[in-house]
């Protein structure tokens, strides 16, 4: 397994039904780990680049209800 990181700025703060449908994305085989920066309104996946790419990455988040805008460059 290779575990990448990406991160995804985003523009509504999520609410409780968006951080549980997170809960359940965490379920998704590649899916290591999601942690949101509120200040830098960011959010960041740790996931299995051998099972998902970023696009899908990106699509798992819409579909949890997140306002997910462009990948952010990682310095």
């Amino acid at each position: 397994m290779t575990y990448l990181e990406i991160v995804f700025g985003y523009g509504s703060t999520p609410g409780e039904s968006e951080l549980r449908a997170i809960d359940g994305m965490r379920e998704v085989y590649g899916i290591q780990q999601v942690q949101f920066d509120h200040k830098r309104r960011t959010v960041r996946v740790a996931f299995d680049a051998s099972r998902l790419k970023g696009d899908a990455v990106a699509r798992l988040l819409r579909q949890a209800g997140i306002d997910v805008r462009e990948p952010v460059a990682l310095a």
